[in-house]
C-alpha cells in the first residue's frame, strides 16, 4: 500500500518532481519515436546501439522491446505494444500511476511513502516476473541479423 507522509518541505520532495518529469520525458520521447515493426530496436532512433544480447547471442534481453512497447502504447496501439513486450503496457501504467502520485505529493507537500511490506513484496514479484519472462523469451526467441536495427549514423561497407 502506498501512503503519503504529511508536513514535508518542497525542497525535500524534489525527487518526486524529478520522477514525474522523467515520466513526461519518457512519454514525449515515446510519442516522437516510431515503433519498429520488428517489435524491438526503436531505441536505435535515439542513436543508441542495438542490444548487446541480440548482437552477441541473437536473442533478446529481458528489456528488449520495452521502448517499442511504450512508443506503441503512447501511439494508442495496444496490440503492437503487447507484442513488443507483454509487460510494457503494465509497467508503463505503473510508471504513470507513480508519476502522478509523486506529482500530487510534491504539490501537496506530502512525501510518497513506499515502505510498506505489501508494496515491497509487489515490487519483488514484479522484478521476478520481469526476469522470468526475460529468461523464457531468451530461451525461446531468436532474431536474425537482418532484424537488428542499427542507428542511422552507423554505416557499414
Amino acid at each position: 500500500m502506498v501512503t503519503f507522509d504529511e508536513g514535508w518541505p518542497k525542497a525535500r520532495l524534489r525527487g518526486q518532481l524529478v520522477w514525474f518529469l522523467a515520466w513526461v520525458a519518457v512519454t514525449v520521447i515515446g510519442m516522437i519515436l516510431t515503433p519498429n515493426d520488428t517489435g524491438h530496436g526503436t531505441h536505435s532512433q535515439l542513436g543508441l546501439p542495438p542490444c548487446g544480447s541480440v548482437l552477441a547471442f541473437g536473442r533478446p534481453c529481458p528489456g528488449c522491446g520495452m521502448t517499442t512497447s511504450v512508443s506503441a502504447l503512447v501511439h494508442l496501439d495496444v496490440t503492437s505494444a503487447m507484442k513488443a513486450h507483454p509487460l510494457g503496457p503494465f509497467m508503463y501504467a505503473l510508471f504513470t500511476a507513480s508519476a502522478f502520485a509523486s506529482l500530487y505529493g510534491f504539490v501537496r507537500g506530502r512525501r510518497l511513502n513506499t515502505d510498506s511490506v505489501a508494496f515491497n513484496r509487489f515490487m519483488w514479484a514484479l522484478a521476478i516476473a520481469f526476469l522470468a519472462f526475460g529468461i523464457a523469451r531468451f530461451a525461446l526467441t531468436e532474431y536474425s541479423p537482418e532484424d537488428v536495427p542499427w542507428p542511422t549514423f552507423i554505416k557499414f561497407g
